[in-house]
């Protein structure tokens, strides 16, 4: 059974989803209806449904799909990006992230399914209506139980915290890694997501400066391979430029 306050969705035979959190009661789903949340309750994960004679599946989400159910304000970091952010800042369970600035709370949601259940995500944001959006997304995704957001300004603003990694999604990252390095350990992990070369060049030079090790910048491309009776063959619409991802180490100096 599924736990009532779970967030899940309904995957029709075209693959389109409907979102929902679950909870007993007759529960509306827009242009669908209303279904039986008793129902769906006594399901399990990967069940067949059938809705006014439609057939669904019930599927408990992963990060990459609570990541594309956000309510979107701001350019939100694709899972593409978000996996290679997890993998190079080796995120694991236990772990303390720092990240700035919040935004919709993609790749939020992404580092809190990570760090969980031990570790925790604190998250730095200066701007009120994307905190209070970013706020709504996680919980939403019902992770909120390891996260900390602060309101401030990463480039000047510092906590009491001793982090394993920090990430930065803003327009001047160099600006704040002086401040950031005083909240990373040694050892500790720092990555910058920019999108355009300009900002790419500039962080480096900073983290040059600052005496980081292990510089790396990369850029992500993505193409789905489409399937059919006739063959294979890439899709016509590829996931291309995103962003820029620099990734560094602290070391003593």
């Amino acid at each position: 059974m599924l736990p009532e306050g779970s967030l899940v969705y309904l995957l029709d035979e075209k693959g389109k989803r409907t979102w929902l959190v679950l909870s007993k009661g007759m529960l509306k789903l827009g242009a669908m209806g209303v279904v039986d949340g008793d129902k769906l309750l006594a399901a399990e994960d990967g069940s067949e449904i059938s809705i006014a004679g439609k057939r669904f599946w019930i599927l408990v989400p992963g990060a990459s799909e609570m990541m594309s159910s956000v309510d979107r304000g701001a350019q939100v970091i694709t899972p593409k990006d978000a996996a290679t952010i997890l993998m190079e800042l080796n995120v694991k369970s236990g772990d303390t992230v720092l990240e700035a600035g919040v935004g919709s709370a993609a790749l939020t949601i992404a580092l809190l399914n990570q760090v969980r259940p031990w570790g925790k995500v604190v998250s730095m944001e200066i701007r009120p209506e994307f905190a209070e959006k970013g706020r709504k997304n996680v919980e939403k995704a019902g992770l909120s139980e390891t996260w900390r957001l602060e309101m401030g300004d990463i480039r000047k603003d510092r906590l009491d915290i001793l982090a394993d990694a920090v990430v930065l999604d803003m327009p001047d990252p160099w600006d704040a890694v002086d401040n950031v390095s005083s909240m990373l350990r040694n050892g500790g992990r720092f990555c910058s997501y920019v999108p355009n070369t300009n900002q790419l060049e500039e962080v480096v030079r900073q983290l040059r400066k600052k005496g980081f090790v292990e510089i790396r910048s990369y850029e992500n491309m993505q193409r789905e391979m489409v399937v059919h009776e006739m063959g294979v063959r890439p899709s016509y619409e590829t996931l291309g430029h995103t962003g820029y991802l620099v990734f560094a180490r602290k070391v003593s100096v």
